[in-house]
């Protein structure tokens, strides 16, 4: 009797993960192939033929201008949200930024167009994707001159209004908000003035994905590639303390903070969904010297990454339209690829709409085995009903992505017999019934002695 019911309930599990597994392998397979190149292009297209998006630009006049191009993107998302039974909560969130002397000449409101959905389970847990608004050319205070900004960033703003078109047509635990930021050129001020107001408003912020530039293949070192892209993650939170800093030189976790387990993520999903294109992991904050718009988040203590092509043109960034020498400068649409726009799009839809159907990330994650032959992880378990069980990962040390991974159930204490701790590092996320995974939870703490 005894031999039946064990039976029984290994194929009860056995079922339910195979449900599980199906559930959300069907639901990211379709959300894969749903980005239309056609309407990014369209949208592209749109956004280019406003002039200039420039921060200090005209905001009076209905077809020229940050001004109107700002309200043009709010009818987008009004338009994405009622198509879809008003599910998306469309507003301006701005704030005025005095002039500072430097690329912002005079005092301006710079206004960023966010639009939440909701999520019915944790509505205040949010999964944010990004795409700047503004443009420039090559004086950073000229907001007069045309600077269509194809690439950068009218690509980004549009491939955020795409992963609103296809998420919309789903429902998800956790809230996703779709983003126009302003003002990156003048200094990341829309970044800053959106995760002040987080802050503010005690949002839960698992992770941030800014794309910008997400339509170029052709490089200034003469590569034309589409079939990769770029994860540009920090090290480390800003948050982290100083007690945490120092206990990495005896343990680890020097590469292992929250953004770069989001970069992982984002690489692992493009591995399993995406077809002949592949994330490249980038272990730096951005461009080496440079800034992007997931940079206000992490200072505020948000996960956050930059999404973007491989190989940038900087004969057509922030450059006035001109042909010099039988070379072509500016950011027209020639130098987009549509094609490219939309898989980096799908890429984005993947990592946001997984991370919305996950389930509560495990908390209070601790390590032991020093000078034992096993390693043993414990942790909190979570009251999310929707967790069917949790999923040890480790990697060598030397690894950039997880190698290994086993899932021990709905348990909060596991210990992986011969599994030397010295040699690897280590990991726990969260399953859900629905088979999608949390980001991994590096372990920050050691198991108390007799614990």
């Amino acid at each position: 009797m005894k031999k039946i019911t064990i039976i029984s309930l290994f194929f009860a599990i056995f079922s339910v993960a195979l449900f599980a597994q199906s559930e959300v392998n069907k639901m990211l397979t379709e959300i894969a192939t749903a980005t239309s190149a056609n309407r990014i292009e369209k949208d592209i297209i749109t956004l280019v033929n406003f002039g200039t998006r420039h921060t200090l630009s005209d905001t009076i006049s209905k077809t020229n201008g940050i001004g109107a191009a700002r309200r043009w993107v709010k009818s987008a998302f009004e338009e994405v949200s009622k198509n879809c039974n008003n599910c998306l909560d469309v507003s301006y969130v701005g704030d005025l930024v005095v002039a500072d002397g430097r690329r912002i000449t005079k005092d301006t409101k710079v206004v960023n167009v966010v639009a939440i959905q909701k999520g019915t389970k944790y509505p205040n847990n949010y999964v944010i994707m990004s795409g700047d608004i503004d443009s420039r050319v090559s004086d950073a205070n000229n907001f007069t001159s045309d600077s269509p900004g194809a690439n950068d960033n009218a690509t980004g703003l549009a491939g955020t209004i795409e992963a609103a078109r296809i998420l919309s047509k789903y429902k998800f635990p956790v809230s996703i908000i779709y983003v126009g930021l302003s003002g990156e050129e003048q200094g990341l001020y829309g970044g800053k003035i959106l995760a002040d107001y987080a802050k503010k408003y005690g949002w839960n912020i698992l992770g941030v994905l800014n794309n910008d530039m997400i339509g170029n293949i052709e490089g200034i070192d003469g590569v034309i590639d589409n079939s990769t892209f770029r994860v540009f993650s920090e090290a480390i939170s800003m948050e982290t303390t100083d007690r945490e800093k120092a206990a990495m030189r005896f343990y680890g976790g020097e590469v292992d903070g929250p953004s770069r387990q989001l970069a992982r993520y984002i690489d692992k999903l493009t591995d399993e969904y995406m077809t002949n294109l592949d994330a490249i992991m980038i272990y730096r904050l951005d461009r080496f010297g440079r800034g992007g718009h997931h940079r206000p988040f992490n200072d505020a203590g948000f996960t956050g990454v930059r999404i973007m092509e491989t190989h940038e043109n900087y004969n057509r960034q922030h450059q006035d339209i001109r042909t010099e020498n039988g070379i072509k400068y500016g950011d027209v649409l020639e130098g987009v690829n549509f094609d490219y726009a939309a898989k980096l799009t799908a890429v984005n839809c993947l990592t946001l709409a997984s991370l919305a159907a996950a389930p509560l990330m495990p908390e209070n994650v601790m390590i032991a085995g020093a000078v034992e032959p096993s390693t043993r992880l414990k942790w909190d378990i979570s009251n999310d009903e929707n967790i069917i069980g949790y999923k040890i990962y480790w990697r060598d040390t030397t690894s950039p992505q997880w190698q290994y991974s086993r899932f021990v159930g709905n348990i909060s204490d596991y210990t992986l017999k011969n599994i030397v701790i010295d040699n690897y590092l280590f990991g726990v996320a969260s399953v859900g019934k629905n088979g999608a995974e949390s980001l991994i939870q590096f372990p920050r703490k050691l198991i108390p002695s007799g614990m």
